[in-house]
């Protein structure tokens, strides 16, 4: 077997033998496939695509790269949850300890942030002290103890997806589904949970920018998870503008928090309250998706929620004075408000613009060498569909280097679309996919 052959093999849109495949990834992990071969081979999987059945066996052999999580011990129905990215997407930190108060353990292992998008072990690490590379047995000890714990993965999951995620960011492959599909469901399956529920966002702050496309990659993860034993939810959700109010590490954690004390952002709350009820579902703890939402919100109210995201931080070694009190969380020296020079309505915020606005201001990395400042980022002050007055504050920046905050400033003049009409309201949550196919929504 060679690779070359392999490679016009996939190039001439013919389907992938198992063995083949193995071979493939075996011998990228191993050195024995350089890195110009495997571009080659990805950029064919680009244009021919792949099937469902060549699909799965890709996913199976990242899994098998590495090791793969036993959390069998721990009781209960195992769910876990993954999104596809956004800016402003700070439900993890919300959602995990909302689901673990309701019942549901959550082992939970989340990524750092590269580019537009934010990552949720980068906001965690806003919490002064708190440990996020943990090893597994101590993970799965605070799991036991308290149904929660949300770490980096440092265990070597899935380290074909790894290798070969670094070269699609630069061979101009990321956005193909099979590559997507591979790549997200490789990590999830590796990380142990019995039952998986999938945001996947659409819209400009999205990885998917259209509808038809995050339609598509939930169906293939949802086939995928289920073929694999691993019954699979997915919702589309609608990222046309960032969601909630602050983009940036402590400032999301501070609306993590409110979310948490049962205050925040309308559109964060729906979004958590979906996922979870999801998640509830799946888990055993309710019947049917309002009941869910009906639990989470009884969890928020009586303040269970907040102290389970409390005893996480404490078990993570985290300062819990910096949750019951986020103002000490790390703040920027700096705040310029970015005021309106016209009246009428916000028609469009676009959410890439936003994100890199704040990634400019040093909250996200453009590589991934680049240190981030946790207390730097955006806060807006008005959504779409809000009515504005000359002189009201669209937005605030929160910045240290007065040269990274011009920049973002013009970055964030764009970002903003101003009517003298009121927009049609827009569904946050578009779709649910699930093994009986899609349904749509509008809620």
């Amino acid at each position: 077997m060679r690779a070359i052959d392999l490679i016009i093999k996939k190039r001439n849109g013919n389907e992938l033998r198992e063995e083949e495949i193995k071979y493939f990834i075996n011998g990228y992990v191993e050195g024995k496939i350089p890195d110009y071969q495997m571009s080659a081979m990805l950029m064919a999987i680009y244009f021919k695509g792949m099937n469902i059945k060549e699909t799965k066996t890709l996913t199976m052999e990242m899994v098998n790269s590495g090791n793969i999580i036993d959390l069998s011990s721990i009781e209960g129905i195992k769910v876990d949850k993954h999104s596809t990215g956004g800016v402003g997407d700070t439900t993890t930190i919300a959602l995990a300890p909302m689901v673990a108060a309701a019942g549901v353990p959550v082992a939970k292992m989340s990524g750092r942030g590269l580019g537009h998008t934010g990552g949720t072990i980068d906001k965690l690490e806003s919490i002064k002290g708190l440990k996020t590379e943990i090893g597994l047995a101590d993970f799965i000890k605070i799991v036991k103890k308290i149904g929660v714990s949300v770490i980096s993965p440092t265990l070597n999951l899935a380290p074909a997806d790894k290798k070969l995620y670094t070269l699609r960011d630069v061979t101009g492959t990321v956005d193909s589904i099979p590559l997507i599909v591979s790549s997200i469901m490789s990590k999830k399956i590796a990380a142990g949970a019995d039952k998986i529920v999938l945001d996947v966002t659409t819209g400009s702050g999205a990885f998917m920018k259209n509808m038809q496309d995050a339609l598509n990659l939930a169906k293939i993860m949802v086939k995928i998870g289920s073929e694999m034993k691993k019954e699979t939810i997915a919702i589309v959700s609608n990222m046309e503008e960032p969601l909630g109010f602050a983009i940036g590490n402590s400032l999301e954690v501070k609306e993590a928090i409110n979310i948490l004390k049962n205050k925040g952002p309308e559109d964060l709350k729906k979004i958590c309250l979906a996922l979870g009820a999801h998640m509830l579902k799946l888990g055993g703890i309710v019947d049917t998706i309002r009941a869910g939402e009906k639990h989470l919100l009884s969890v928020l109210k009586n303040g269970l929620a907040f102290k389970k995201f409390i005893e996480m931080v404490s078990e993570q070694n985290g300062d819990v004075e910096m949750v019951k009190n986020p103002d000490l969380l790390p703040c920027a020296k700096f705040t310029l408000a970015l005021k309106s020079q016209q009246k009428g309505y916000m028609q469009k915020i676009y959410s890439k613009n936003v994100g890199e606005s704040a990634m400019v201001l040093g909250a996200g990395r453009e590589d991934k060498k680049s240190i981030i400042d946790l207390s730097v980022g955006i806060l807006l002050k008005k959504k779409v569909g809000d009515a504005i007055e000359i002189g009201e504050t669209l937005v605030e920046i929160h910045y240290n280097d007065v040269k990274k905050m011009e920049e973002a400033k013009k970055l964030l003049l764009s970002a903003f679309e101003i009517d003298q009409e009121k927009p049609d309201k827009t569904s946050l949550i578009l779709a649910t996919i699930d093994k009986n196919g899609i349904k749509m929504e509008d809620y």
